[in-house]
């Protein structure tokens, strides 16, 4: 089949759905399957070599926002167009500014979701005749709800199936200023009508979403998220539990639940029998969350914590591994319901236990998978005690540990993954002919 992946990129720092994205675009092509991604907004980073390497940016970042603010630069000439869509330029422009924030891009998102009636009009027609230009794909998957606004002139223009991933978009929208809040939802949702088929990443948020969006229930399929397993393998000597690392793997920011993790690791600290115990939190940081991560620094000085715990920005896939393989066990205690949360597979396939709340996506991932226990949501103080029942019980966390990984290995492979969204492309192709 051929199929096409639209993306939209960070410019500066790894993101999860770009991970995930690349991941299967290859593991497509491994099966014999014609599959292409596109970036959006941003070059992609990913923690593997790049599939999209050779495609061009659409709705490059800085003429969306000249676009929306100066009508000047909606009929600006190709060449002009074509030097702020330069990786170069995006790459800078990404990372001084704060372009994939939902705080003061209310107008802009509403735009965006009005495809050829909004502001970046020319972006939709440029997107469109590139795909003219070439075979028509059998699907075009678009990586968020966020990039419906495509769909309607694509659908005029191209005969082609078009199918959604829904990816948290939730978290996004709710944080967007009244009016744009309300009028995002209504647009997203009248929008939602031109999508063959949304794919949720767990039953949780696809019943969400349906809500929210009046989707019918049959236009929803579920589809976990997968991960590639390459290198997990490489990294199999015992771990020592001599010094216990508790890990986190997220972007480093408050709705992740970092300073929920900090202050249970305070209390861990302070109260249990595991003084020598250590944290570790990697993941994506950019210059906005510098703040808020000031902030957990100060209250770990304060404790007479600060040489225990280490920070480690946007690490690379190869540091990423060892990371892992060096816990003893890992939380990513989110304030919000996550719709899936990948960093949770990750941990996983290395064999370390994790420790999530009881809410979104987690109590359903950890059901199917045996590989850790649940928490109350935003308290310190039952994350901290959860963490010492596993720190107290290594073999019951050892056991965690091998069950997880075991079903992330059988079940949550992007082989896995790849399989199962080329047979979804093949039922919709079908029912569309």
């Amino acid at each position: 089949m051929r199929l096409i992946f639209i993306t939209p990129g960070t410019g500066n720092y790894y993101c999860g759905v770009c991970i995930r994205d690349n991941a299967l675009v290859q593991a497509l092509r491994e099966q014999g399957h014609e599959a292409v991604m596109l970036p959006m907004y941003l070059p992609l980073m990913t923690d593997e070599p790049a599939v999209s390497e050779d495609m061009p940016v659409f709705f490059g970042g800085v003429n969306v926002y000249l676009q929306h603010h100066f009508s000047l630069f909606r009929h600006t000439p190709q060449w002009i167009d074509r030097l702020f869509d330069s990786k170069f330029v995006l790459r800078f422009a990404a990372s001084r500014s704060g372009m994939t924030q939902s705080a003061g891009l209310g107008h802009l998102t509403v735009s965006m979701l009005l495809g050829e009636s909004g502001n970046q009009a020319k972006e939709v027609e440029k997107l469109i005749h590139w795909l003219e230009e070439r075979p028509p794909p059998d699907v075009v998957y678009l990586s968020t709800a966020l990039q419906v606004g495509l769909v309607r002139r694509m659908r005029e223009r191209i005969k082609t199936s078009v199918c959604c991933f829904l990816q948290g978009e939730d978290a996004f929208l709710d944080e967007l200023p009244e009016p744009f809040h309300e009028e995002a939802w209504a647009t997203l949702s009248e929008r939602a009508r031109d999508i063959d088929e949304f794919i949720a990443p767990s039953e949780y948020f696809a019943g969400l979403m349906t809500t929210r969006l009046n989707l019918n229930p049959q236009q929803v399929r579920v589809i976990a998220n997968g991960i590639s397993l390459r290198n997990f393998g490489d990294y199999s000597k015992p771990r020592s539990v001599a010094q216990p690392i508790i890990g986190y793997l997220a972007r480093m920011i408050p709705g992740k639940g970092l300073g929920t993790l900090v202050d249970a690791f305070i209390i861990l600290i302070q109260t249990s029998s595991h003084p020598d115990c250590r944290l570790k939190i990697a993941g994506a940081a950019i210059p906005a969350d510098e703040p808020f991560l000031e902030e957990q620094k100060r209250k770990l000085e304060t404790a007479g914590l600060a040489r225990s715990v280490e920070f480690l920005p946007n690490i690379s896939r190869a540091d990423k591994l060892a990371f892992l393989h060096g816990l003893t066990l890992f939380s990513v205690p989110a304030t919000y319901g996550e719709a899936f949360g990948l960093y949770v597979l990750e941990a996983m396939a290395a064999g370390i236990p994790v420790v999530q709340p009881d809410h979104g996506a987690f109590p359903e991932i950890l059901r199917d998978t045996g590989g850790g226990r649940l928490c109350r949501p935003d308290d310190p103080e039952d994350l901290a005690a959860t963490l010492k029942d596993l720190l107290d019980d290594p073999e019951k966390a050892e056991e965690l540990g091998h069950q997880g990984q075991r079903a992330v290995t059988e079940r949550y492979s992007i082989q896995v993954m790849a399989r199962t969204v080329a047979n979804a492309a093949q039922t919709v192709v079908r029912a569309g002919s």
